[in-house]
């Protein structure tokens, strides 16, 4: 495993997806890997951490979530933005070889058998809170967060540090139709007086 990644703390894990970024959904099942880029993920809880994920019918990493019950939650750097692209829009049903012909590189973290895309700045990897109501009806998949990592030129002492990081590092923020913003400049609110 690359020096750079480092665990962080459960009670952290919100952070590294709180910001909106688009994210890279990972699954593995029966010998096959397959990344997806998805759009909207967001924290769902803190105790045990939970988030949330909407992964379309029409995605082979939805049924390998469904079958496994395991999936990773990343997030995807500036520098990959070609890569994200591609992995969403892109089907492994039309494309078996979309991880190769793509250059996804992934890697394992021992003690979860679970495919981990290489150049995120964070990994979130999840045990899938089946309710097949929400998944069939809203294509909405429950993750608890088991276990996280972030890479430590980006997020470090439990918090992003973007302002100080290589701009490659950024978060991706998906708009519309391959259009991508990058997170932008850190604001500090001062505290506000309680009267």
């Amino acid at each position: 495993m690359d020096s750079h990644i480092s665990p962080v703390q459960l009670e952290k894990a919100y952070r590294l997806i709180n910001h909106g970024p688009t994210v890279l959904v990972s699954a593995r099942h029966d010998g096959t890997d397959n990344v997806m880029s998805a759009a909207w993920a967001c924290g769902l809880d803190f105790d045990p951490p939970k988030l949330t994920v909407v992964l379309d019918k029409s995605t082979r990493t939805r049924s390998l979530i469904e079958q496994s019950g395991a999936f990773v939650i990343q997030v995807p750097t500036a520098a990959q933005l070609q890569l994200t692209q591609a992995l969403g829009t892109t089907s492994m049903f039309d494309a078996p070889d979309k991880l190769e012909r793509f250059g996804a590189r992934l890697f394992q973290i021992d003690g979860h058998d679970l495919p981990f895309v290489a150049g995120c700045s964070a990994w979130l990897a999840c045990r899938l809170i089946s309710e097949p109501h929400n998944q069939q009806t809203y294509d909405l998949f429950i993750g608890e967060v088991v276990a996280a990592w972030a890479d430590s030129r980006a997020f470090k002492d439990g918090r992003w540090h973007f302002e100080r990081a290589d701009p490659a590092w950024r978060s991706l923020h998906h708009v519309a139709g391959g259009h991508y913003y990058a997170i932008g400049e850190a604001l500090s609110a001062r505290d506000v007086e309680q009267g």
